[in-house]
């Protein structure tokens, strides 16, 4: 379930980060009119989905990267709050009000995973026993 998961949201991560590179798809500096990037933002989205597709070739590899990306985005989303709607995280990375409430989503799903859900054993390649 893990690798699964992890998969899925590397994918969207990559999309997500793609997508903000598209001036069409970015009005207003906004992924759809709603969630607030610029170049930095991006990056770290392509790196975050990167890193969530390298993981999802192993669940004890994805347990991990959800345990430090919802420990990461936990500051992120305070930072982000802390900033304000239209803000900057460290001056950094723009974020608006929609940015910080999806970030603490994503921290309380990547949290659970990391934490609420076993790794449990890799499958992929059982052993039949007779």
């Amino acid at each position: 379930m893990l690798k699964k998961a992890a998969l899925v949201v590397g994918v969207v991560f990559l999309l997500l980060g793609l997508l903000g590179f598209i001036p069409a798809l970015t009005p207003d500096g906004k992924v759809l009119g709603i969630l607030a990037v610029n170049g930095l933002h991006n990056m770290v989205h392509l790196l975050s989905g990167i890193a969530f597709l390298v993981a999802s070739q192993r669940s004890d590899w994805s347990s991990l990267t959800f345990k430090v990306m919802g420990v990461v985005y936990a500051l992120v989303t305070v930072l982000g709050f802390l900033a304000g709607d239209g803000g900057s995280i460290l001056g950094l990375i723009i974020v608006n009000t929609n940015d910080n409430i999806l970030h603490l989503i994503l921290t309380a799903a990547f949290l659970y995973f990391g934490f609420g859900v076993p790794a449990g054993r890799d499958t992929t390649n059982p052993t039949i026993k007779v």
